[in-house]
């Protein structure tokens, strides 16, 4: 079967899939489609955010969460979530499900986000090995740091890890990982 990786899920705020349009043409227009985020984090507690690669046409150069997407059409928030990480990071991790939501924001170049987001964690101790196409750099920082940091330097992060962080860091503290 031939994937299609410019096409996004359209989706309602139930998650219902309503139909399928292409990712560009999407973020022109803000629709509503959904997208997977991961946060990998290490034995020590320490989470692997990336840095988009410059290439990127939204948000290029920004730190952000391990991973980030859009599953294919037909293909579950689960599967796209651990094949990205693979792709983009060269890990594979065994991944649970943490929460999803809703965010809109503008993210330059007159784009838009507008997701319905499913966001998963994992445990992992192996170093990335960064497909340059999609990432051009990574780091583990601890959760305090990246806290600091987020209210020092902002605009070096993506808009969706901005909105995501306190939300995952609450679910984080109640997960029991060693």
């Amino acid at each position: 079967m031939s994937v299609n990786r410019d096409m996004v899920v359209l989706v309602d705020e139930d998650d219902g899939v309503i139909g399928h349009a292409p990712k560009l043409e999407v973020h022109r227009k803000g629709l509503l489609h959904r997208a997977i985020s991961v946060f990998l984090v290490n034995p020590q507690g320490h989470l692997l955010l990336q840095r988009r690669s410059e290439s990127k046409y939204h948000s290029p150069g920004l730190w952000s969460n391990s991973c980030c997407s859009h599953p294919f059409l037909q293909e579950s928030v689960l599967d796209a979530a651990t094949r990205r990480l693979s792709e983009e990071m060269g890990i594979v991790a065994d991944l649970k499900f943490l929460f999803s939501f809703i965010y809109r924001s503008e993210v330059g170049n007159s784009l838009v986000e507008h997701e319905f987001d499913h966001v998963f964690f994992g445990i992992s101790a192996k170093f990335p090995k960064i497909n340059l196409e999609e990432v051009s750099d990574y780091r583990w920082i601890s959760f305090e740091a990246l806290r600091e940091d987020l209210e020092l330097n902002p605009g070096i992060y993506t808009v969706w890890l901005k909105i995501m962080i306190d939300r995952f860091y609450d679910r984080f503290v109640g997960v029991s990982i060693f």
